[in-house]
């Protein structure tokens, strides 16, 4: 007989999730929490006053379709409603696609540094993980499609990718998709997006409209500021969507959520401001950083890969030092890039900190 605490096949293979700056302990208070991507400037103005106005409504459930948030983001960006699901956060929407198109003895192609969601879903399916190298920490298209078999059922990508930050343009994208067949979908992960202000990139909805096999993920959890909230919706086929929603519980996206997230989606000037505040200090960092040998990866995403194999330390000796002053960076072991760490662009302070921490640990 089976121990009934004993877990399905795949679970056990997840290693549980470790949250940016849980090496501190208790011990020590946190004053830059650099490790996870949030925008410095909270949230927009117009989404703290549509949370306030819910508090005399907390007594009821919330829409069971999302239809006010669906409605204000398929009018902001020009889609059709009724291809919009929500989720509590992209990440739900990425494990509902996991628990309806992968199975035991299913395979699903992730890229070498893509998110590490992907796998987690897989394997909770009873999937198997096929891995396609990077080259430069950016997606390889003939890697993913070498990888192909008769067993594959979902190729995840996340464009740009985190935690790289580099990105593939329409091009490829559009070469990987032909290249895959009509029986397996694409995931396109689109978190950053609006971080990513080259003309030659796609956000995938574009494909979604043309095709039955595609998913695009979005996320208010980044340069819109709803992280609290977890606010998540993809864009897909009406067959797609009506599997989904066959999926995801009626009440997944509470009221605040809801609200917030519909009143956020047209912020336009805080949107606006947070990418001159990335773009700005992108630049400044990467000058800064490189004249200390530490090398970064190019990135459209409001984060940075920092290398310090030049340095003759290690990511490790920098996170010890940084911790100690009160600042988190994100460990990349999870990732396999044990040498390198993943900075969140933060406030004009929290930046000029982190910088002259890093000039001092450089030349301890």
């Amino acid at each position: 007989m089976k121990n009934p605490s004993v877990a399905n096949d795949g679970i056990m293979k997840i290693n549980a999730y470790t949250p940016g700056g849980a090496q501190m302990g208790n011990e020590v208070k946190t004053l830059y929490h650099l490790a996870s991507n949030e925008t410095p400037f909270g949230a927009p103005d117009e989404a703290r006053t549509a949370i306030a106005d819910l508090a005399s409504h907390l007594n009821l459930y919330p829409n069971g379709g999302a239809l006010e948030l669906r409605s204000a983001i398929a009018k902001r960006y020009g889609l059709k409603v009724g291809n919009i699901v929500c989720g509590n956060g992209s990440d739900e929407l990425l494990e509902f696609i996991a628990a309806a198109y992968i199975g035991q003895g299913d395979e699903a192609i992730i890229t070498e540094f893509g998110f590490l969601v992907y796998k987690i879903a897989i394997l909770a399916n009873g999937g198997t993980p096929v891995i396609a190298k990077e080259v430069d920490y950016t997606v390889d298209v003939d890697a993913i499609l070498a990888a192909v078999t008769d067993k594959t059922k979902v190729v995840f990508l996340a464009n740009p990718g985190n935690p790289t930050g580099t990105y593939i343009n329409a091009g490829e994208l559009n070469r990987l998709h032909k290249g895959l067949r009509s029986d397996i979908i694409l995931v396109i992960d689109s978190a950053y997006a609006e971080y990513c202000t080259m003309a030659d990139y796609n956000d995938g909805a574009d494909l979604v409209e043309g095709n039955e096999n595609v998913i695009m993920t979005r996320t208010m959890s980044k340069i819109y500021g709803l992280a609290a909230l977890r606010v998540g919706w993809s864009y897909a086929s009406d067959g797609i969507v009506a599997v989904l929603n066959r999926i995801r519980g009626p009440f997944n996206v509470n009221s605040a959520a809801q609200a917030a997230g519909a009143a956020a989606i047209f912020a336009d000037d805080f949107v606006k401001m947070s990418i001159d505040h990335n773009d700005k200090w992108a630049g400044i960092i990467k000058q800064r950083l490189n004249g200390l040998g530490i090398n970064i990866t190019p990135s459209h995403t409001n984060f940075l890969l920092i290398h310090f194999d030049e340095t003759g330390k290690t990511a490790e000796e920098a996170d010890r030092y940084l911790c100690s002053q009160g600042v988190v960076l994100r460990r990349l072991e999870p990732y396999n890039i044990p040498n390198a760490l993943r900075y969140t662009i933060g406030s004009n302070e929290a930046n000029e900190l982190v910088l002259s921490l890093l000039e001092k640990f450089v030349k301890l």
